[in-house]
């Protein structure tokens, strides 16, 4: 799934691709992790991180779009299927100097509104999530469908009309608002890496790589 997401990005904006840093293969938790960055021309920073474990009954694939150069929110896939489950991860955060019309993304939303969602549990970065942010559940018999939504957000995100950016200083402080208070506060996965690897390499795995 993660090839075709970023094809989808790369019809839109050309991807280099820059490497792990070393990070690539690492082991944290039972699970093997492949990792991977890209610049995307024209829009940003895209990492992708693959991991496998437990003997196969666990797959996470994760997509991060990290937008510097047009004015978009932060866009996070996720997905983690388990013992015959399925969840899709679908989160924006505000990492905008203005902010563009999101309307592609809660038509999609609204598309979708009949599929079951996770509640979310309160979160420091709650204040900078979007509402737009959303997780649907499922089972191992919705794969293909979620495979397709999935798509078809990562379409709609990458096809809204933003501006380009003009303020880079205030972009990037946004942007670090966030990957700092992960880094900081902490956060469902980043816990995992802050526990494994400490605070000094998850901070060079999510600046040098993920963000």
């Amino acid at each position: 799934m993660i090839s075709k997401l970023l094809n989808a990005i790369s019809d839109k904006y050309p991807l280099i691709e820059k490497g792990a840093s070393g990070f690539d293969g690492i082991k944290v938790k039972g699970m093997k992790f492949a990792i991977n960055s890209y610049e995307a021309k024209g829009l940003g920073h895209v990492s992708t991180m693959c991991a496998k474990g437990f003997f196969g009954l666990m797959k996470m694939d994760t997509l991060i779009i990290t937008p510097k150069y047009k004015d978009l929110p932060l866009f996070s896939y996720d997905r983690i299927k388990a013992m015959g489950n399925d969840k899709l991860y679908v989160e924006f955060y505000d990492t905008c100097v203005e902010g563009p019309n999101l309307k592609a993304i809660d038509d999609l939303l609204s598309k979708y509104s009949d599929i079951p969602k996770a509640e979310a549990k309160k979160q420091w970065y709650d204040d900078i999530k979007l509402s737009q942010t959303t997780t649907f559940v499922g089972k191992k018999k919705d794969s293909d469908s979620f495979d397709k939504m999935a798509l078809e957000f990562m379409n709609a995100f990458v096809c809204i009309d933003a501006k380009d950016v003009t303020d880079h200083e205030t972009k990037e402080k946004k942007t670090s608002v966030y990957v700092d208070g992960l880094l900081n506060n902490g956060g469902p996965a980043t816990d995992v890496f802050l526990n494994a690897m400490g605070k000094e390499k998850t901070t060079e795995l999510f600046k040098k790589v993920l963000f």
